[in-house]
């Protein structure tokens, strides 16, 4: 998954609003991403006997490879100038590229592994780690049901740590590195679209891809050509299979709410979990089914809340259109 949060926005406002068709097509469009990054436990594990960084290395550089050709096709290089000219906007895409190269070696060693119930369950707590930071780090006060969230979804990540049986790093390593992935580039602004901002960090990667592509060769890890055509082109459709989601969920964003955007994200765990279990033979224990329990209440508040405070917008959005001075009183939960 790799869906980057722009700036700030009223969550009832899109620019294409009174769009009826635009809308749904935007509702299309998230459903397509969302869809597309729940089922990647089915790609990541057709990917065996690779490895979790060798996967790692060639999603990286065959991402990169197809940003390049779209770039080059669109005449569109103009902005890598603008990057290389502002330090804390580079800085801020080196970060976030390091942020999201872990999050991508965890998730993908998860599905190897025979834990893609732990990698759903962490995109399951993302949105309640991403509302914490919003409270330590940018200083954010939360509406009750918020706070609530959190609070349970904090509940649910000790009882996971104590009754699970076993720290659960796999889930909040995910969270938090997605977390904090957005959190960077929130703090570096919207100033990249979707393709740009995949080119940059890729880019960042790329040198790291190639030391890991050399290290595996030198201890003769390497499965790329080795296991046959299919397996190599799996491996060479990274890139396409890593670009075409984010550009179907750019597209979204610019159509629909981000309410609906944040309804239509718990896609992705839901059908990450239903392929561990269902396709994939994973057992999932009555512990962990009581821990996911626990986060799913969390994220209710969460959704409640979310719908509750669009409706409260929107609200004040039709006041002010009949009296600006009423919509400055309008009350905030």
């Amino acid at each position: 998954m790799a869906a980057t949060p722009g700036r700030s926005r009223d969550p009832t406002v899109t620019p294409l609003e009174g769009d009826d068709n635009e809308v749904r097509r935007g509702t299309a469009y998230a459903f397509a991403a969302y869809g597309i990054w729940g089922l990647f436990p089915l790609y990541f594990h057709a990917l065996k006997p690779s490895g979790a960084f060798e996967i790692f290395a060639h999603r990286i550089l065959w991402t990169l490879a197809f940003c390049a050709l779209v770039l080059l096709v669109r005449r569109d290089l103009r902005w890598v100038r603008s990057v290389v000219r502002r330090p804390r906007l580079a800085g801020g895409l080196t970060l976030a590229a390091l942020l999201i190269a872990v999050n991508w070696v965890v998730y993908v060693l998860a599905v190897l592994t025979g834990r893609t119930y732990a990698a759903a369950l962490g995109y399951f707590l993302n949105p309640i780690v991403t509302v914490g930071l919003g409270v330590v780090v940018l200083r954010e006060r939360l509406r009750s049901l918020q706070w609530a969230a959190v609070v349970v979804g904090a509940l649910g990540a000790v009882y996971l740590a104590v009754a699970g049986g076993e720290f659960p790093w796999i889930a909040l390593s995910l969270a938090f590195t997605f977390a904090f992935y957005g959190l960077v580039k929130k703090r570096i602004g919207a100033s990249l679209d979707a393709m740009h901002s995949l080119a940059a960090e890729t880019t960042v990667l790329a040198p790291i891809a190639v030391v890991v592509l050399f290290v595996l060769a030198g201890r003769d890890s390497l499965t790329f050509g080795s296991e046959g055509g299919v397996h190599t082109g799996l491996l060479v459709a990274a890139g396409v299979v890593t670009a075409i989601p984010l550009l179907f969920f750019a597209a979204a964003a610019r159509r629909v709410p981000l309410v609906t955007i944040g309804l239509v994200q718990f896609i992705t765990p839901v059908l990450q979990l239903l392929c561990g279990v269902l396709l994939l033979g994973e057992h999932v224990s009555g512990a962990l089914w009581v821990g996911f329990g626990i986060v799913w209440v969390a994220l209710v508040l969460l959704t409640v809340d979310s719908v509750r405070q669009a409706r409260v917008v929107r609200r004040s959005r039709r006041v002010a259109g009949r009296d600006p001075e009423l919509a400055t009183t309008e009350p905030c939960p």
